[in-house]
């Protein structure tokens, strides 16, 4: 997916990613463990998951970024709208 498919909120999560924050959740830039197998393997604390804003939720809601490599330079960054069930790479 381009980047200019993500929806807003996706797109600013994205752009403070490679700014290095500020990040609104306390759960921002914490290791993903890929425990669902739907990336591409890798080491441990590889991955980094990001909170992309839900309106109208309460909660963290459903949507994320998960990005790999190092902080504010990923190789890769992968979007989810469904908590972890499916994948989406994006395409700078």
């Amino acid at each position: 997916m381009s980047r200019a498919e993500l929806p807003r909120q996706g797109l600013e999560t994205y752009e403070r990613i490679f700014q290095g924050g500020p990040f609104p959740y306390d759960k921002d830039g914490s290791v993903f463990g890929n425990r669902e197998r739907l990336l591409p393997p890798n080491t441990r604390g590889y991955y980094r998951e990001y909170t992309v804003k839900t309106p109208a939720s309460r909660n963290r809601g459903t949507r994320r970024i998960i990005c790999g490599g190092q902080p504010k330079q990923p190789d890769a960054c992968y979007y989810t709208a469904d908590h972890y069930a499916s994948f989406r790479k994006i395409v700078p």
